[in-house]
């Protein structure tokens, strides 16, 4: 089982950045990929961007050129850096991890708040 834990959430203005952290432990060995989502209130979780295992990325439509999700494979853990934020980007922020037998697995979430 893959344990996460994410961290950097909080509130901040319009145009101002965040880093968003998740740490993996656990069976880490075999996951193949890791990647961000979102959940605004009263919508469906959407996916922010992913990296794979061999740093492929990919990013929504709505966060290119303003988002950057990045790996750090000694720490296990994968960050998020949100720079630019517009209202729309308020939501919880969950981390994903999903292992080469195709279990996948979640963080609890963090808040994140951007006023206008």
């Amino acid at each position: 089982q893959v344990r996460l834990v994410e961290s950097g959430g909080g509130l901040v203005q319009a145009g101002g950045s965040l880093r968003l952290s998740c740490a993996a432990s656990g069976s880490i060995f075999s996951i193949n990929f890791m990647g961000w989502y979102r959940q605004a209130p009263g919508k469906q979780r959407e996916l922010v961007a992913i990296i794979t295992s061999n740093s492929n990325i990919s990013y929504a439509d709505s966060v290119k050129g303003r988002f950057t999700i990045s790996r750090d494979n000694i720490k296990n853990t994968v960050y998020l850096q949100m720079n630019s934020l517009k209202p729309e980007d308020t939501a919880v922020y969950y981390c994903y991890a999903r292992r080469s037998d195709f279990i996948g697995s979640w963080g609890p979430g963090t808040q994140v708040t951007v006023s206008s």
